[in-house]
């Protein structure tokens, strides 16, 4: 009995160390996005990791005291490298669903957007019902609730699954698509992109909060990143990130009418 007693103390002494010690605290915090989707997630003109997200995750490793590692990742390869451990933390602009959240936990939402729709500038589509028809083609990116909303609604059109954005936006510009399924923000900086071929549908058909993915069972992480988010937004953190990045997008969407995200 004196040996167990023992064994307990020690195990309890090793833990409290631990979650006290500063190399627990300074572990690397592994962060997986894919730099794909700017002014969110992408790279700077040397290459390194740059956008909201990633200054959003330095900001989070700071406030838990640990070094930030991002990693690229596929977007419908993030989930799995989270539930087998690769990463620690989703970071990339996904949307907390219900469906995900039955397999990975999600920390409260920390910006509000919406599905709309880029469209050919001569097409006559003019709200998402249009598309439910034979004949029409609807771009989607893999994985994203774009591809989710179209599979589960748009019976009768023909629906084009690519694995990148450019992708998708490129079949609507050559008029081989009638629409590309996608948030406001990438929607309106697309149509930017190209004004000659394209208009932009903004009026969100499907609200949406993104969100921090992490395993589940981690109630002490979740907690800590949720009481970041809080003081971060307190603090005027997201306001901040907003002018850095988002600045034109911001005036444009006031202008227009439409709240901005975060």
């Amino acid at each position: 009995m004196s040996r167990v007693i023992g064994f307990l103390s020690i195990a309890a002494f090793i833990l409290l160390f631990s979650a006290a010690s500063p190399a627990f605290a300074s572990k690397t915090l592994v962060v997986g996005m894919e730099l794909a989707y700017p002014p969110f997630e992408m790279t700077d003109a040397s290459g390194r990791p740059d956008g909201v997200s990633v200054q959003l995750a330095r900001e989070l490793g700071k406030a838990l005291g640990r070094p930030v590692e991002i990693r690229n990742i596929a977007f419908d390869g993030l989930i799995p490298s989270l539930k087998t451990g690769k990463i620690d933390l989703i970071i990339s602009s996904m949307t907390a669903t219900a469906e995900r959240a039955r397999s990975i936990d999600f920390s409260d939402p920390y910006l509000s957007t919406g599905l709309c729709l880029l469209v050919g500038k001569d097409t006559t589509v003019a709200s998402i019902a249009d598309l439910d028809q034979p004949g029409r083609t609807v771009a989607v990116k893999k994985g994203t609730t774009g591809h989710v909303y179209a599979a589960a609604h748009l019976k009768q059109a023909s629906l084009l699954v690519l694995d990148k954005e450019a992708a998708a936006v490129l079949e609507v510009v050559q008029g081989k698509a009638d629409a590309f399924i996608y948030d406001q923000m990438s929607t309106f900086r697309n149509y930017q992109r190209n004004p000659e071929t394209t208009r932009a549908i903004l009026k969100p058909f499907q609200t949406e909060s993104w969100a921090i993915g992490m395993r589940k069972g981690n109630g002490a992480l979740k907690a800590q990143v949720n009481r970041f988010l809080a003081d971060f937004r307190r603090s005027g953190g997201f306001e901040r990130l907003g002018d850095r990045y988002l600045k034109e997008e911001k005036e444009s969407f006031r202008r227009m009418g439409y709240p901005f995200f975060f």
